[in-house]
């Protein structure tokens, strides 16, 4: 009887401890970033990306144009280099923000965001004096809109 209740006892002081390890811990967003080699405002770009709680993966490589055709990148929104995180791709220099946004409310209708060009003042693209600049979405038939617009630099 003694050894039964000792054995309850410490059943029930371990199992919060037990429970508290099995919590899964939380995830941390895992880019995927294609990019030339020679290109530092990417590197800058994929820096603040860490340095904001993603983690990153680089394939650098000579000509990105393949994996924007494979993912769906409307022509008319190529950027410098493309990221794929959490199903969505991601064009150029998008600030962390939006690329938060997209990851948390996760619009069905939505493959991806582009800040299409280098826009001057976009994260990795520090230009002052810079003018506003749009980042859109963009659908799997390559319609786009407005997804947020920021201040330059």
């Amino acid at each position: 009887m003694m050894k039964s209740l000792i054995f309850a006892v410490a059943l029930l002081v371990a199992a919060p401890a037990v429970h508290a390890q099995q919590k899964p811990a939380p995830t941390t967003p895992q880019l995927t970033v294609y990019k030339s080699p020679t290109c530092g405002c990417c590197a800058k770009w994929v820096e603040l990306m860490q340095a904001n709680g993603f983690a990153a993966t680089v394939t650098n490589m000579p000509d990105v144009t393949p994996v924007k055709i494979k993912h769906g990148v409307p022509r008319q929104l190529v950027s410098c280099h493309t990221t794929l995180v959490g199903g969505y791709v991601i064009e150029g220099h998008v600030p962390v923000e939006d690329v938060r946004r997209l990851l948390k409310e996760k619009p069905a209708n939505v493959i991806g965001l582009a800040a299409p060009g280098m826009p001057a003042g976009s994260p990795g693209m520090d230009v002052p004096n810079s003018p506003p600049y749009d980042v859109l979405s963009f659908d799997k038939n390559g319609g786009t809109k407005i997804y947020a617009t920021h201040k330059g630099k």
